[in-house]
């Protein structure tokens, strides 16, 4: 419970610093050695093009941006591609640009969400790991940690972690300690 709090906590405060410069913000899961354990920062998730392999076909293809929705399409083909594999990093990714480290199952071999950890819904996606809750829905998002919540809405960004507040809105910062 320390280590994702601490993760979050330090996921928190990049985008603290990060939200003064308007960019969007949402929800990576890097890559970690124990498959229990996922570690959440905070990034802006896009599709990059580039040479990656497709989880499902195993083919090596070149992803694309899908200039009408924005996930990632074989270029050749032109077909979405849900799930694919950076060769470089290793990551797994999905159709957003997303990163889903451990957080796939292989059904018949077909590979989709771990549903006991993640639900999409359109442009909504809900990331469940024990006691920590993160849900994102387009540019906005939440987190809650036990006493921990941050909540990002759009260029606004509000942080409670106890009895300490801290609302982050029009490049200014505002702290409140309840003592």
């Amino acid at each position: 419970m320390k280590t994702t709090y601490k993760l979050v906590l330090g996921a928190t405060m990049m985008v603290a610093f990060a939200a003064c410069n308007n960019e969007q913000k949402t929800v990576e899961m890097n890559d970690s050695t124990d498959t229990d354990n996922v570690e959440y920062t905070e990034t802006k998730a896009t599709v990059v093009p580039g040479s990656y392999v497709d989880l499902n076909t195993g083919k090596t293809v070149y992803i694309v941006v899908d200039p009408t929705t924005g996930y990632a399409i074989d270029s050749i083909s032109k077909v979405p591609v849900d799930f694919y594999i950076n060769p470089t990093t290793s990551d797994t990714l999905y159709k957003t640009g997303l990163v889903v480290n451990h957080s796939l199952v292989n059904t018949g071999g077909k590979w989709s969400f771990d549903e006991t950890k993640v639900k999409v819904d359109g442009d909504e996606i809900k990331i469940k790991d024990g006691d920590s809750k993160i849900k994102i829905d387009g540019e906005d998002s939440k987190v809650k940690d036990g006493d921990y919540k941050k909540k990002v809405d759009g260029d606004e960004v509000k942080i409670k972690d106890g009895d300490s507040k801290t609302k982050i809105e029009d490049d200014e910062m505002k702290t409140k300690s309840g003592n």
